[in-house]
């Protein structure tokens, strides 16, 4: 299968992304999503402290206490940045005020399934939770023997039979794939995939190298691409046309840096994670749009490590960041929320994708490994379009 290359998603720097680091996210840190005066109003996340549904199993009281045995720490391997992570982390800690550290380690999407596999195979891992949006290395990382701990959240029956993508990973969020277009260089906003090819194919002299597409050698961008694909194959049409014309990039910040800069006109298949902060912070510069030819939604896996650490405190965290009020702050950190009554200003849902386009028109990227043959063969049709 095609390796990750990029980051997750983070608030772009016109100054260039970040490399990958780890963080210890403290309470100081943890008070918003991004600052200053003109930081958008995001709605108040109202913690019950301590408190659990009371659909919750009745032992649930000694899962608690299981946690607060385990010393208050719980270490997380993700492919989210700060900005995502932090509104998560922060209402979690409010949730169990014994929880005094809470590690993440921002890796590769799936270069954090290498590392969980290389230190189990020396001994001994850190990593309590993993995160990622790598959907096939998730589907070859679960398939093996002892990795992923056998766990039935309570919240699954309030989330809908999608919730579970592989036994015991679930969907923390469900992310669209967006067309980012730089509004001084394209005078009318494309509809959809196909609109965008014909807005290309009618004036290909401006547009030769002036969209960006996501590079499908890298698991992210096979995932998304091949959806779009798979779900809409007359997008190869579209594909035909536009290929020869772009240029592809391996992170969506990168592409929605040279958006702003105007060295692209527009991208297709950016995340929209990333996208929300670009379009706020650039005054009608950067807008984005949901294609109504099928828009490409990424759900984003959450399971915890079979050698976990911390088994009773992750079971926490898994559990909150599906619950409600975790769903909230998934929202705050610009992820999107899928479950049902999460709404707000400020925060982004997988409804409000459905509203756009409508749920006809929403292609979702499956969790199921691609065999090697037909993975080479995709790419292979893929990359000879490109090259006409």
């Amino acid at each position: 299968m095609p390796r990750i290359t990029q980051p997750g998603p983070r608030r772009p720097a016109v100054t260039g992304m970040a490399t990958a680091l780890v963080l210890t996210l403290g309470v100081a840190t943890l008070t918003a999503c991004g600052g200053g005066d003109d930081s958008p109003t995001v709605a108040e996340n109202k913690i019950s402290a301590g408190q659990v549904p009371d659909y919750y199993p009745e032992d649930y009281a000694d899962l608690i206490e299981a946690a607060k045995k385990e010393g208050g720490k719980v270490t997380l391997y993700s492919n989210l940045g700060d900005d995502n992570m932090a509104p998560i982390v922060r209402d979690f800690k409010k949730k169990y005020d014994f929880i005094k550290t809470v590690d993440v380690n921002e890796l590769d999407s799936d270069e954090l399934f290498q590392k969980v596999l290389s230190e189990n195979a020396a001994g001994e891992s850190p990593a309590d939770i993993m995160i990622s949006s790598a959907a096939s290395a998730w589907a070859d990382f679960s398939g093996r023997k002892d990795t992923v701990l056998e766990y039935d959240s309570p919240e699954a029956a309030k989330l809908g039979d999608e919730s579970e993508l592989l036994p015991s990973v679930y969907s923390m969020s469900k992310d669209p794939m967006t067309i980012a277009y730089n509004t001084s260089l394209v005078e009318k906003a494309p509809t959809g995939i196909s609109d965008l090819a014909a807005i290309m194919k009618a004036d290909e002299g401006t547009y030769k190298n002036k969209v960006t597409v996501r590079d499908p050698s890298g698991s992210f961008g096979f995932s998304v691409t091949r959806a779009l694909t798979e779900g809409n194959p007359e997008a190869w049409d579209a594909l035909e046309t536009m290929l020869p014309l772009t240029r592809p990039e391996t992170s969506s910040g990168t592409q929605l840096e040279k958006i702003v800069a105007g060295e692209y006109s527009a991208g297709f298949l950016i995340s929209a994670s990333p996208a929300y902060p670009v379009v706020e912070d650039s005054a009608g510069l950067v807008k984005i749009v949901f294609p109504k030819d099928g828009t490409v939604v990424l759900p984003r896996g959450i399971g915890i490590a079979a050698e976990a650490p911390h088994p009773a405190t992750s079971k926490l965290f898994l559990d909150f960041a599906l619950s409600e009020e975790g769903q909230r702050a998934v929202a705050e950190g610009g992820l999107s929320s899928y479950r049902e009554g999460v709404s707000g200003e400020g925060l982004h849902t997988y409804q409000e994708v459905v509203d756009a386009v409508g749920e006809d028109n929403i292609i979702p990227v499956k969790y199921t490994a691609v065999s090697k043959s037909d993975a080479d063969a995709w790419l292979d049709r893929f990359n000879g379009l490109a090259k006409k």
